[in-house]
């Protein structure tokens, strides 16, 4: 948690920036430390720095705060006649200026100060001048805020901590940051804002809070304080009208959506709300969903039933954080789900949707794919009646023989997001998808992400690695026994039989686990050692023993991952550790924010995890072991490390491309030995030039294209042809 990782303005106004969200917010989400010192307090004032608490509360964080006490003549005046005067005065002041809360979002704010005053992590001192037996009010507007490395952020300005400060008046900020220039300045405001709380300005007194306004601050103190209160509440133009939380989807305050995520909207409205995102990894498909959810949600005036549907729980987890962040509060449905009840929230939302209870005609339910494809929730889904949208993320999955069967006709709009719609090898499945949602409202490429700035560019390196001996000869045992597997489908197409696809999927594992990609990582890993953010693709397999029988194709051994694994923690003394199904999901959240920060972990060894919506931006460096020939799942795995992040200019991908031999040794083969191994060159090609043509490093990239296609006798229209 360090201030340096922020973008900083030296001056805010309130005109043209959100000082809450572009200023304290995320300042606050990194600080320890607190201190303010500004003109009058009131209970509106004390409302409205809690903007961002939250943030700071969960870093054990504390706040100091300097303020005066609003004063009448007639309270100055009866201040003179002595000190216990002066203590009735004051007491009266404050507490005339704390008011009862008007609605729930006060409630709950001053809920949080009560826990915060009752935790001893708010203190207040109230604040007045005092000179020729004059007293006046004390005016300076100054604040401090200090992350874990004592990193300090200094401001001064016209603004009060009140709601006319937030919200209506034409005020300003100047800011100074420690690792500045500015260091000197911080250091005066910091001693200054010392000098006040001790009690050393001779200008100026300072005096304990009364005990008896702590007494009533406290008695707004509730059993548990919303911990994600910020992250769920639309900061509205005027605070007097808030009204309780209500479920109502909401675009979050200070966020704005990229062109292309408005065009796309815009497109799914003129298509009646049915269509197709079609954007690349890492491009906000999440946020552009949600923001075309909201805008359903305006047109139809709330009336509106909402499935969204995920392939993993941890997607789901996901889509959570970001649905809270549009001010929804979703049933979530699957197996460990948070929500023990949520079949009965699940059926009660169902229930009054259908016969429009007030205020229940809105309701969002998330599910994993397995969940949704449940009798209980295809029950659910039945007994809908009015508007209903169904939106589906990574939803090329929903062209698969099942689940294309459970796509209702009970919703009259629809969305899917996906990066790769199209199936691999099943046009049939692709169709059933575009027949359901309709036409592409948006196609964001890849390319076009990476020109306008989305996604990192990044630096590609090709590795050959060739199968050995052994594993040669069970490649070409694998090939000649699918050979025989081939069948004539009832529409003329021939494809493999069940025993075929069998012993595809094993063959396509033994090329994932060539043995020599382990001692090859080894050497290219080495100059990476000492550094963070890195991941390495494993295949879900195992690797081939040396006395294996190549006719024996079942027989278990070592995985792939955990020889990595050893590799790498074990010889080269890296901080490593799997991220795979094995780990559960409030393990995984561990690693990836141990991860995140650079936390005594390295490197992350994933297999399949990782393929599908996964957010870890910071990773920068990927080892590339395994692959498949279907498309998606490349293409997702390179998405996955193109993400923005701060300090990732750009990103490097070793990409491990397995050849049946060594490239000097094809010339001496037979033409039919050659032929009998092209199926796999060409399907490793096919993903090389995808990945190379997009790199930074194309033509370094290219010469390794150049020298397998010319090594074959091959023309590149020949990839693009089943084999």
């Amino acid at each position: 948690m360090d201030f340096r990782e922020l973008y900083i303005k030296s001056e805010y106004r309130s005109l043209h920036d959100n000082i809450i969200t572009d200023f304290f917010n995320p300042i606050l989400d990194k600080s320890t430390l607190y201190k303010r010192a500004v003109g009058f307090f009131s209970s509106s004032a004390l409302i409205q720095i809690t903007y961002g608490l939250t943030k700071l509360i969960k870093n054990d964080g504390k706040i100091l705060l300097i303020a005066s006490p609003r004063l009448q003549a007639e309270d100055i005046e009866a201040m003179k006649i002595g000190y216990e005067a002066r203590r009735k005065v004051i007491e009266k002041s404050i507490l005339d200026s704390i008011r009862e809360p008007t609605n729930f979002f006060e409630e709950e704010r001053l809920n949080l100060l009560a826990t915060l005053i009752s935790e001893g992590r708010l203190d207040i001192k109230l604040a007045f001048t005092e000179k020729n037996d004059t007293i006046g009010m004390y005016h300076e507007k100054l604040g401090l805020l200090y992350d874990s490395s004592n990193n300090i952020i200094a401001f001064t300005g016209s603004m009060n901590e009140t709601s006319n400060a937030f919200l209506y008046n034409y005020e300003s900020i100047d800011v100074f940051c420690s690792w500045t220039k500015d260091k000197e300045r911080v250091m005066l405001k910091e001693e200054a804002f010392e000098t006040l709380w001790s009690n050393k300005d001779s200008n100026v007194e300072i005096i304990e809070f009364p005990k008896v306004a702590y007494e009533k601050l406290k008695s707004y103190k509730k059993e548990k304080i919303d911990i994600d209160m910020d992250n769920r509440i639309l900061q509205c133009a005027d605070i007097k009208q808030l009204k309780p939380l209500l479920s109502e989807p909401m675009i979050p305050a200070g966020f704005s959506f990229h062109d292309y995520q408005i065009e796309a909207i815009d497109n799914w409205e003129k298509q009646d709300f049915v269509g197709i995102f079609d954007m690349a990894t890492g491009t906000g498909k999440t946020y552009t969903g949600l923001g075309a959810l909201e805008r359903l949600y305006q047109t139809v005036k709330g009336q509106l039933a909402v499935v969204i549907v995920c392939p993993y729980q941890h997607l789901v987890e996901q889509w959570v954080e970001d649905i809270n962040k549009f001010n929804i509060k979703p049933i979530i449905g699957y197996s460990s789900s948070p929500q023990r009840d949520w079949r009965r929230k699940l059926e009660s939302a169902v229930r009054d949707q259908k016969i429009k209870v007030r205020g229940s005609s809105f309701f969002c339910f998330i599910c994993t794919n397995a969940t949704f494809s449940s009798d209980f929730v295809q029950r659910q889904i039945s007994k809908i009646r009015g508007n209903a949208l169904l939106l589906v993320d990574e939803a090329h999955n929903f062209g698969s023989t099942k689940l294309s069967t459970l796509l209702s006709e009970n919703f009259n709009y629809r969305l899917a997001l996906s990066a790769t719609l199209e199936r691999h090898n099943d046009e049939e499945g692709t169709e059933k998808l575009y027949k359901y949602f309709g036409n592409v409202c948006i196609k964001y490429t890849l390319d076009m992400a990476i020109s306008e700035g989305k996604l990192t560019p990044y630096k590609y390196y090709p590795v050959l690695v060739s199968l050995n001996e052994k594993e040669l000869q069970l490649y070409s045992y694998l090939s000649q026994e699918i050979a025989k597997c081939l069948i004539q489908d009832k529409t003329g197409k021939v494809r493999l039989n069940e025993k075929g696809e069998k012993l595809a999927l094993k063959r396509s594992r033994l090329v994932a686990a060539a043995s020599d990609k382990i001692e090859l990582l080894r050497e290219l890993i080495s100059p990476y050692k000492n550094d963070n953010y890195m991941l390495v693709y494993c295949g879900a397999t195992t690797l081939l023993p040396d006395n294996q029988d190549y006719s024996d194709v079942d027989i278990e051994d070592i995985r792939q991952i955990d020889a990595v694994t050893k590799m790498l923690g074990n010889d080269l003394e890296m901080k490593v550790s799997q991220f795979t199904s094995r780990e559960d999901a409030e393990e995984r959240e561990i690693l990836k924010h141990k991860f995140q920060r650079a936390d005594n972990l390295q490197a992350l060894i994933a297999i399949k995890c990782l393929d599908e919506g996964v957010n870890i931006p910071s990773i920068k460096t990927a080892f590339i072991l395994a692959s498949t020939t279907n498309p998606k799942e490349y293409i997702q795995r390179r998405g996955r490390v193109l993400r923005l992040a701060k300090g990732k200019d750009y990103a490097e991908i070793f990409d491990f491309v397995t050849t049946p031999r060594p490239l000097d040794e094809v010339s001496s083969l037979t033409e039919d030995v050659m032929k009998k191994e092209l199926g796999l060159v060409k399907n490793e090609l096919k993903r090389v030039i995808e990945f190379a043509r997009l790199a930074m490093n194309y033509m370094e990239a290219d010469k390794i294209i150049q020298s397998i296609i010319e090594t074959y006798n091959l023309e590149i229209d020949e990839l693009y042809y089943d084999n």
